[in-house]
């Protein structure tokens, strides 16, 4: 009996890091969303998104206006998001976002993280070439046509249109396009589970079991740092 409830609440505060971590991580996106366009999302694309997300990770809406609110503060940290660019061992390519209001301390941790980890941090464009910039949106299915909704987005930016494994209508669309994307999915009227940018990777390499534990040890030490926000990998 012992044993489940030691099993038990390892998970619970597993799951209440993950959660904290998903917070923070929203809290500085809002940040950077209000210091860019300002605290309305209705003229705020890009603060639109991360709120949609906040409301996918079940952030309390109190704390998203407190977010926000604390934005336009004089005393406020200033978060600037700054991507770095490396390679796990075997070749594996990283991208690396973060939000920091220090790139001095950032960039000091993730090379010490790289080295570390047996990896190396590259020059800014060394790997980004390996990946594609694109706006991803999660959409509910139902109600869904997809060739139909495939012909209407071709003029919005619109690059593949898919399914994840449950069964949610995926969108990829060119970064560039990301605002017009979001607005032509907002007058259909569709559910949104979420948006965000990401780095796909153009091919992708297979490993080992024993090679992406070793690409994995790195990426889990990244994603605990507090001014990473995402990892991105070349990895299958």
């Amino acid at each position: 009996m012992g044993r489940i409830f030691e099993v038990r609440k390892a998970s619970m505060f597993a799951r209440y890091d993950r959660m904290a971590k998903q917070f923070t991580r929203i809290g500085r996106e809002i940040a950077i969303a209000v210091k860019k366009a300002g605290p309305d999302p209705d003229n705020n694309p890009m603060l639109r998104r991360v709120m949609q997300n906040a409301k996918g990770v079940n952030m309390p809406k109190d704390r998203v206006e407190a977010a926000i609110k604390n934005a336009l503060g004089k005393d406020t940290s200033n978060y600037d998001e700054v991507l770095y660019e490396g390679y796990a061992p075997h070749g594996v390519a990283l991208m690396v976002v973060t939000a920091t209001d220090n790139t001095t301390r950032t960039v000091a941790n993730v090379r010490s993280i790289f080295n570390k980890g047996g990896g190396s941090l590259g020059n800014s464009g060394s790997v980004a070439f390996l990946f594609k910039h694109l706006g991803v949106f999660k959409i509910k299915p139902e109600g869904v046509n997809q060739d139909d909704l495939e012909l209407e987005l071709i003029d919005f930016g619109l690059e593949e249109l898919g399914e994840d494994s449950e069964g949610n209508v995926i969108v990829h669309c060119s970064f560039t396009e990301f605002g017009n994307m979001q607005k032509a999915l907002e007058e259909r009227g569709l559910e949104v589970v979420s948006s965000e940018v990401e780095w796909i990777p153009e091919n992708t390499l297979t490993l080992s079991d024993t090679q992406v534990e070793d690409v994995e040890k790195l990426i889990a030490k990244l994603e605990e740092d507090d001014d990473v926000q995402r990892v991105f990998h070349s990895m299958a």
